[in-house]
This record gives structure tokens, C-alpha cells and sequence, in this order.
């Protein structure tokens, strides 16, 4: 049984996706990833690794104008990008966002899995997506071996993310407001907890100049500590 709402993919935009699943897969001993050809749709390709029932996506622009791509310009580097959400009712969700006055860029409802990506603007940090699968353990975007399915898999899963903004409390507000979770505080960071999935949403103001973005990623484990694709790996919970 998988824990509702929670943290179920987060995607890394790169400039090389080859060598950075390469990477991460030699770092971490992940099992080879699905290469979706659905994200051509948006300009990219991409590689999905399983960690536990959760996953880590890697997506790089194939050609120039992208969001993506432009995401990464203005971040000068590889970062962050998108977290993405399994949430148990995608309607509630979305009339939720709707009367928060929160922007969708982009919908899709196929049989066993519905998405909703909000504007950027609206979620500082990140694209967040608010999705809800079908049986919900299953996960398409993970490929054939998830899609109304749920296969074995190893042990673990993605913890929780820290994100830098410029401002942390109006961030988590916005964030909560689409989650329906109310924020929280602890020293300068602000905090949503995904409690029943045992995962946290953790909000710092940026460093180095380098804007919004998701800057770690926490891990369920006995992960090696890493720093790739401009962001940190780690092991435990926020």
C-alpha cells in the first residue's frame, strides 16, 4: 500500500542525460532506467530510475526552446526541476488549484493515470504536478513494467526535497495550497509534511545566485552522500 498524498517522482533537468544516468546509476547501483518517448512531446528525453516505489527522473532538451531548456539557462547549470505528486483524488486537486487561482500548463486523463502540471510562477522552486494513478501504486511515467501495475521493486524511495526561493514561507504556502497541507516553520526554513507517506517539503532561501530551484534530494536508506547534476543526495529525511 502506498501513503497519499506523496512525493512520487522528481525530475533533474540536465544538459547531458546520457552521463548523468550514467552517473547516477553507477553511483547508486539503480537498475537501468525507462526512456519514455512521450516527453518528446515537450522537446525532451529522459531517463526514470525506480528508487523504491518512488522515482528520479532525468530529463535533457533536444532542441532549442524548450521550457526545460530555458529552465536551465536561467539556472546556469544542471538542477532540480519538477516534483511531481500522487494525490488520491485528482479532481478535488485540481478544483483545489482552480479556486486557489493557481495556473495549469498542461492535463492529461488516461485510464490508469491523470496529471496536472501547474505554472511554475504559481509554485515557486519547481514545476509541481499533481497526479493520481490507478491501482494507485502503479505509476505509467515509470513505463510498461508500472503502467496498471505495480512490479516488484527495491527497497527505499525518495524522502523528501529541499528547495531554495527567494521567499521560503510564501513558497510552502503556495505549495501547501496545492497539496491542501498548511505550512509550518523550523528556524528559517519553512515546512509541509507528507506525514503517512514519512516525507518532507523542506523551503530555504537561495544561495550563490543561482535562483529557485530543488537543490537535494533526500533518500529512504543507506544511500552513498553525492552531489550531481547540481544537486545533493542524502540519506534520511529533511
Amino acid at each position: 500500500m502506498i501513503a497519499i498524498p506523496c512525493l512520487r517522482q522528481v525530475a533533474l533537468v540536465v544538459s547531458d542525460g546520457a552521463a548523468t544516468a550514467a552517473t547516477l546509476r553507477a553511483t547508486f547501483g539503480w537498475p537501468d532506467p525507462f526512456h519514455d518517448p512521450g516527453v518528446g512531446e515537450f522537446g525532451l528525453t529522459n531517463s526514470v530510475f525506480a528508487v523504491g516505489d518512488t522515482f528520479l527522473e532525468v530529463v535533457s532538451p533536444m532542441r532549442p526552446g524548450t521550457t526545460a531548456g530555458r529552465y536551465l539557462e536561467r539556472r546556469g547549470a544542471d538542477s532540480g526541476y519538477m516534483a511531481i505528486f500522487q494525490v488520491a483524488d485528482v479532481v478535488a486537486a485540481r478544483a483545489r488549484v482552480a479556486d486557489a487561482g493557481m495556473r495549469v500548463v498542461w492535463m492529461i486523463d488516461l485510464d490508469d493515470i491523470a496529471g496536472t502540471h501547474l505554472h511554475p510562477k504559481d509554485t515557486p522552486g519547481a514545476i509541481v504536478s499533481l497526479d493520481s494513478a490507478s491501482p494507485p501504486g502503479a505509476w505509467r511515467w515509470a513505463g510498461p513494467d508500472w503502467t496498471g501495475a505495480v512490479p516488484d521493486h527495491g527497497p527505499g524511495g525518495i524522502s523528501g526535497i529541499t528547495v531554495e526561493v527567494g521567499d521560503p514561507a510564501a513558497a510552502a504556502r503556495q505549495w501547501g495550497r496545492a497539496l491542501g497541507l498548511d505550512a509550518s516553520t523550523d528556524g528559517a526554513a519553512s515546512v509541509l509534511s507528507l506525514d503517512d507517506a514519512r516525507q518532507t517539503l523542506r523551503f530555504v532561501a537561495t544561495s550563490q545566485g543561482r535562483g529557485d530551484g530543488i537543490t537535494e534530494v533526500w533518500l529512504r536508506g543507506d544511500w552513498p552522500e553525492a552531489e550531481l547534476a547540481g544537486v545533493r543526495f542524502r540519506s534520511g529525511r529533511p
